[in-house]
């Protein structure tokens, strides 16, 4: 039933459907292992010819319950919960990727994603050339090669609030015969769902809008099922090839729409463990069943801020992609017509000294390294999240050294216009 269920239903029913006698509310299965009656039981799991649970590292009811529930809010065959938005994005790139493969990623995305890209993956074998996602089709085109894997870009950037185009890198993906990654955390599913626009695999830092009170850090990926492994099965060995690690099992031909995920799931969940908690799943699924609520709420208490900040004569720009005029306006419309995010960027008269005096006056927002929860807050990119980048790798990511990254909560909008003009004036 659930799969016929509008978003706001799903935040509320899907994922958990109790049975007789049950408990209504998803429970918290806290305990690392399973009992079975026979070791043959035990053994069948083990070569994954039946489904199952036998350790909270690979899979959990609870864990399940809630994946299933984001899978279904963005339209996708399967999900699987990570112990951070960081391990979502690690895990969806080395699922497909080795050694000597190559990414092309949009440059204009969240410092932690740019450093594991540039720096990490490169480590491992595996480069990145970073693009400008606002370039043409063919300008992007040239930066795949022979062993490019993926497509990489996120519908909001963080936290230069860049709109993707999403049907566009879709197109040039789909060109190339490589899936489209798109991070999907600021939109969420309730302002967007790349899916209906052609990309492959969805990622979330569940950690900020769809947990929304900054109490789990959490991460998740979200496979549509649409793009076709075999079909390119040379360029994805890993998917396509036996797996000498489950008795030479191929995860395209055993698993179909189902093999990314659970090629995921029982081999690098199994050897990294970056899995997430119960105890976190749950929480965070009490933060889905309001996250229809939240948001515009966020998007709505976002435009009045960028409004006042855009007639404010102490403010250089503001970037927020609901504000006509903005460089973005268009493919919000396109992309996010019901709303983007709670997070805007904009700087100051006097540079990156004011901002930091003007961050430091503020009350009701408070100066953490988060973003997109209940509450307003504030932060100052190249001094804190990117501060090591240079001045030039930080303008390549679209991170103004003035930029300071606001993100308004679900308080009073005009309280939180009165805190910023409050800080200003002094």
């Amino acid at each position: 039933m659930t799969n016929k269920l509008k978003p706001e239903s799903l935040c509320v029913q899907a994922g958990w459907q109790p049975k007789k006698g049950e408990p209504r509310v998803l429970p918290i299965y806290q305990s690392t292992t399973f009992k079975y009656e026979t070791s043959e039981q035990m053994a069948k799991l083990f070569d994954l010819e039946e489904s199952g649970y036998f350790y909270t590292r690979l899979q959990n009811p609870t864990n399940d319950a809630v994946a299933a529930k984001i899978a279904a809010l963005e339209g996708g065959v399967a999900a699987m919960l990570t112990s951070s938005g960081q391990a979502a994005n690690f895990f969806a790139f080395f699922n497909i990727c080795e050694a000597g493969d190559h990414i092309v990623s949009a440059s204009s995305i969240y410092g932690g994603t740019y450093n594991l890209l540039a720096v990490t993956l490169k480590k491992l074998g595996i480069e990145c050339t970073f693009i400008d996602q606002d370039a043409s089709e063919e300008e992007i085109g040239k930066a795949f090669r022979p062993n490019t894997k993926l497509l990489f870009g996120e519908t909001i950037a963080n936290p230069g609030i860049m709109v993707l185009d999403i049907e566009k890198f879709a197109r040039i993906a789909h060109k190339h015969g490589v899936p489209l990654v798109v991070d999907n955390t600021f939109a969420t599913p309730i302002n967007c769902r790349p899916f209906e626009w052609g990309a492959d695999i969805v990622t979330h830092s569940t950690t900020k809008y769809m947990d929304g009170h900054a109490t789990t850090v959490g991460g998740c990926i979200v496979d549509s099922g649409n793009f076709d492994w075999e079909a390119h099965a040379d360029k994805y060995p890993g998917l396509c090839q036996p797996d000498p690690s489950y008795h030479g099992l191929t995860y395209s031909k055993a698993f179909g729409k189902m093999a990314f995920i659970t090629k995921a799931t029982s081999q690098l969940m199994r050897d990294l463990g970056s899995t997430q908690s119960p105890q976190n799943a749950f929480l965070l699924n009490l933060g889905l069943e309001t996250l229809h609520l939240r948001m515009p709420q966020h998007c709505k208490n976002a435009l009045a801020v960028a409004t006042w900040l855009k007639n404010c004569d102490k403010v250089a720009w503001v970037h927020y992609p609901e504000l006509p005029g903005d460089k973005y306006y268009d493919l919000a419309k396109k992309y996010l017509p019901n709303g983007s995010c709670g997070v805007l960027s904009f700087g100051l008269k006097g540079g990156r000294d004011i901002a930091i005096r003007f961050m430091d006056n503020l009350q009701l927002a408070a100066i953490v390294t988060h973003v997109a929860d209940a509450r307003t807050c504030v932060l100052h990119p190249a001094s804190h999240t990117h501060r090591q980048l240079t001045d030039e790798q930080l303008i390549e990511a679209g991170v103004a050294p003035d930029l300071i990254r606001f993100s308004v909560g679900i308080e009073n909008a005009d309280d939180i216009i009165a805190d910023i003009e409050q800080a200003l004036n002094k």
